[in-house]
């Protein structure tokens, strides 16, 4: 029996504007008018940042060296070696700041808590969307794992078309929680004050969902048990944000604070903290699963992500193992023989030799990209209506600060920092590993270019420059 179609953008909608995306059903795809017409794929662009860098030398070793955790995805990346972000260069400040905020902007520093210009995020955006988003949707999307503050340019990397910060960075996954699903619209307040969801989110459209689930239900069978487990999903994440004691707790408590340390607890004086493997990658993780559900629900569609901050300072501690193979057992204070600021893994970069193995170094990048892959795997398993996944039809930037840690030379700190990009739905050449050998600002430039904005980073006088070799 045919199925009554129904619109993509249908919402489990309860009183006061709630909002649970429906998953991806059968029932939301057009029947095609022309051979292989698809229903439009939306235009998303994220920012994934991870700190500290991968040294040139490094990088290009490929897939075999530290990049070895993003080789399952290497036919969806396009890796871009030797990119210059030497124009971003602040006199007296160092290629961390400097680095990080010039980062997915290409721009020198605009202050202490201001970029130079736009993200490439929101210049896709406002391209898209001028107006700003629809109601139902979170504007831009901000969140991470990290310690060092100081400057905000370290840790957020999303800015609006004058430089300032795109909206809130979530650091706590609770909060990222609340942030997308738990906040509820005062009826029709003009001034749209609201106020926090103290029940489960999906207490709220609990009628709703016996709607889809019954008799008179738009859905068949397998949309029908798309939508129990789409739930059973969301119920999974709220349960590990929020520590609730029971499946059928109304009204649970408020969650404890997260395990690891938060605000300026996290960066006592710039001396670092110490932290274990276990205790960073779980907060990580329900971060990067909380962030990636946002996007699958069509909750958001621009925003930014970080793991570890630009100079990160922690002392992290632990056996890492990857496929099942022990590659380092992490104790930076001991190996370093240091404690406070020079026991921590940053001191790695900064210490490194072309001469030498660099295990400490290799294995902390190791673990970056094995987190960062973790991330992206998430965008990678759900299938939208064009046949190419969540990760393949977005514009998924990755890069971070610097290319070299060390700071007596800024050429060497702002050059060659790694940078990678998924397909934007076939515009980018993937599946590649390039040198590039270019500026940041013309690679950004032909970017967001080719996702169809007309804004430029730079100045109105830079001429614009296409960086045809990433193109697909």
């Amino acid at each position: 029996m045919k199925s009554k179609q129904i619109d993509r953008r249908i919402m489990l909608k309860g009183l006061g504007s709630v909002c649970i995306g429906l998953p991806l059903l059968e029932e939301m795809i057009s029947p095609p008018k022309t051979h292989g017409a698809i229903k439009d794929i939306p235009i998303r662009a994220f920012n994934v940042f991870f700190g500290l860098g991968i040294p040139s030398l490094l990088q290009k070793e490929g897939y075999e060296g530290v990049l070895e955790p993003l080789k399952p995805l290497k036919n969806k990346l396009l890796i871009m070696r030797d990119v210059d972000q030497v124009r971003c260069d602040v006199s007296g400040t160092n290629a961390h700041f400097d680095g990080a905020t010039g980062s997915f902007t290409a721009m020198p520093a605009g202050g202490e808590a201001k970029a130079g210009g736009p993200s490439i995020d929101q210049l896709v955006k406002h391209a898209y969307h001028p107006n700003g988003m629809p109601a139902d949707m979170v504007p831009t999307l901000i969140g991470g794992t990290y310690f060092r503050r100081s400057r905000v340019g370290r840790y957020l990397h999303s800015y609006n078309l004058d430089g300032t910060v795109a909206g809130i960075m979530q650091e706590k996954p609770r909060d990222l929680f609340d942030r997308v699903f738990g906040f509820v619209n005062v009826g029709d307040v003009v001034d749209s004050r609201k106020r926090r969801l103290k029940r489960s989110v999906l207490d709220s459209v609990i009628n709703q969902y016996k709607y889809f689930k019954g008799a008179n239900s738009p859905l068949g069978s397998a949309s029908k048990t798309r939508v129990s487990e789409h739930l059973e999903r969301i119920r999974e994440y709220e349960l590990r944000a929020f520590e609730l004691k029971t499946k059928n707790e109304n009204t649970p408590q408020r969650p404890p604070r997260s395990k690891i340390l938060h605000g300026g607890q996290a960066d006592p004086g710039g001396q670092g903290v110490d932290i274990s493997l276990k205790e960073l990658t779980n907060e990580w993780r329900l971060m990067a699963e909380l962030y990636a559900l946002s996007i699958k629900m069509d909750r958001v569609r621009f925003g930014s992500i970080t793991f570890l901050a630009a100079g990160e300072r922690i002392r992290l501690s632990g056996d890492y193992y990857y496929n099942d193979r022990k590659v380092f057992e992490f104790n930076d204070s001991r190996q370093l023989n240091a404690g406070g600021d020079q026991g921590c893994s940053h001191e790695w970069w900064h210490k490194f030799n072309e001469n030498k193995p660099n295990s400490q170094l290799r294995a902390h990048a190791h673990m970056k990209m094995r987190e960062v892959a973790y991330f992206l795997s998430l965008l990678d398993a759900e299938i939208e209506s064009n046949g190419k996944t969540i990760l393949e039809n977005s514009m998924i930037t990755i890069s971070t600060e610097s290319g070299d840690g060390r700071h007596n030379d800024a050429k060497r700190e702002l050059s060659g920092v790694f940078h990678a990009i998924t397909s934007a739905n076939g515009r980018f050449k993937t599946g590649h590993i390039l040198d590039v050998a270019e500026e940041g600002i013309d690679v950004y430039n032909t970017m967001v270019h080719a996702l169809g904005s007309k804004k430029r980073l730079g100045p109105n006088s830079r001429e614009f420059r296409q960086i045809n070799s990433i193109l697909s």
